[in-house]
């Protein structure tokens, strides 16, 4: 079964990738940064996006993703609006990472509590109907 944690942060990585991506445009004509550096930065970081988000099967990975997001962060140097947009995709990371954890704990949990249950020898149940009313 595919990891919620793992969906979750790679959906916000790869919508970082795109934003930061666009980045470039901006800082060639209103920041007036070099076009190489610009794309440097722009397009490198919107591929450690896609890179990390690729490679969030392994635990290390997620350090990873914690790393890009202080990167986006540290964009807003060069653009200023990343300093916007760079903590709300790290508050987006953060609930991802958070929610998704969660969600697994809660699903290991069920999943243990239910192979309990066939280790015990319990027949299936049907759900008390009279109880949810």
């Amino acid at each position: 079964m595919r990891s919620p944690r793992r969906s979750l942060c790679a959906a916000v990585l790869a919508l970082e990738a795109i934003t930061v991506g666009l980045t470039v445009p901006v800082m060639i004509t209103l920041a007036d940064v070099p076009r190489g550096t610009a794309l440097t930065l722009g397009l490198g970081l919107a591929v450690a996006c896609l890179v990390v988000a690729g490679m969030l099967r392994a635990e290390w990975a997620y350090w990873l993703g914690h790393a890009v997001q202080v990167a986006a962060v540290a964009l807003g140097f060069v653009v200023s609006l990343m300093f916007v947009l760079g903590p709300l995709f790290a508050l987006l990371w953060g609930t991802a990472f958070g929610l998704g954890r969660k969600i697994e704990r809660e699903r290991a949990e069920a999943y243990a509590a239910f192979a309990a249950g066939e280790a015990a020898g319990e027949p299936d149940r049907e759900p008390d109907h009279e109880s949810e009313s």
